[in-house]
């Protein structure tokens, strides 16, 4: 029987017996139990080092539609989870802590998406991955920061869309494809807060390096970057790129996998801009990612709980533009 107060923080917060081996442990339950464990660039080193796949959020999307493994435990955040349940209603999709959330997705809410949909009739909706199932729910089509272009470029140059909640990724599109979408005011609490004078700074130090920026950072940004591309794109272009150095404006989680796979050459993450009277650090990181742990993947493992449903009233419609975005990757 799980405790009330863990009910209430929304993870298991039991502590680990001294001594035991808890990745060791992790990797053990998941065979025992047939789970597999979905981890984002973005979380902890130590996360990524004890799942079976680490993506981005259109690798994760596939990889879950695709497991046979009776759980799907997902390192990342809320949405993701729900996306998982989604595709597979008959799995038990985990969550390692219920507080990870995202600011991106909370920007938009599904009664105001509603309203907006019912203001401008005949208009297509285009909704990025980080949404929740609700508001997938009355979306046509997802997509990812990986695919929205290519997916945009299916559409007729005529048709009539809107595009959200991330402001700053339907402004690039709109920017590249000579689109007109109507954009949906949301942003992330990390990516729109690299600093562009922190960047000309770095490429002041550092005159050799690429700079490679994630199409939610605003236009400024974007204008100063050598490539811009999603999480696994920045990945792919350091990996086979036979330049050394690299200034990367993306959330800092990315750095592990990336100096994993390029080893000998330099990364310099692009701090964030500070405001007045807040305190400085040395790299953008989210921090609803960031409550992903070991000991919470541990004992979510255990308990089999905290664990995601999505009312399938809402997960039928949410399914739709989900596979649809599939189909078009």
């Amino acid at each position: 029987m799980l405790k009330k107060e863990w009910k209430e923080k929304g993870f298991i917060d039991e502590p680990i017996k001294e001594g035991i081996d808890i990745k060791a442990e992790i990797r053990r339950m998941a065979k025992e139990k047939d789970a597999i464990i979905l981890a984002h660039y973005y979380t902890k080193g130590e996360i990524q080092e004890v799942a079976d796949f680490i993506g981005d959020s259109l690798a994760l999307a596939q990889q879950a539609a695709k497991t046979d493994a009776k759980i799907i435990v997902m390192c990342g955040v809320h949405f993701m989870a729900e996306t998982c349940k989604i595709l597979c209603p008959e799995k038990l999709v985990l969550c390692p802590d219920l507080n990870a959330g995202c600011s991106l997705a909370d920007s938009c809410k599904a009664d105001d998406l509603k309203k907006y949909k019912k203001e401008h009739p005949g208009y297509k909706v285009i909704s990025y991955v980080n949404t929740t199932a609700a508001v997938k729910a009355l979306t046509d089509i997802v997509v990812t920061s990986g695919n929205a272009k290519k997916i945009v470029d299916t559409l007729p140059k005529d048709e009539k869309i809107i595009f959200g909640p991330d402001y700053n990724l339907g402004s690039y599109i709109n920017s590249i494809t000579g689109r007109n979408m109507l954009l949906w005011n949301g942003g992330c609490h990390v990516h729109e807060r690299f600093s562009v004078d922190e960047i000309v700074k770095l490429k002041e130090a550092h005159p050799d390096a690429i700079v490679l920026a994630h199409p939610e950072c605003k236009g400024p940004v974007l204008a100063l970057a050598d490539v811009v591309g999603s999480t696994a794109v920045i990945l792919k272009y350091c990996i086979e790129s036979d330049k050394k150095e690299f200034i990367i404006a993306t959330e800092a989680g990315i750095l592990h996998e990336i100096e994993r796979k390029c080893k000998g050459k330099k990364f310099y993450p692009v701090p964030p801009e500070i405001s007045e009277g807040s305190v400085g650090c040395s790299c953008n990181e989210c921090n609803f990612m960031k409550l992903n742990s070991l000991e919470k993947i541990y004992n979510s493992l255990k308990y089999e709980w905290p664990n995601v449903e999505v009312p399938e009233k809402i997960r039928k419609e949410a399914v739709k533009p989900i596979e649809r975005m599939l189909e078009l990757s």
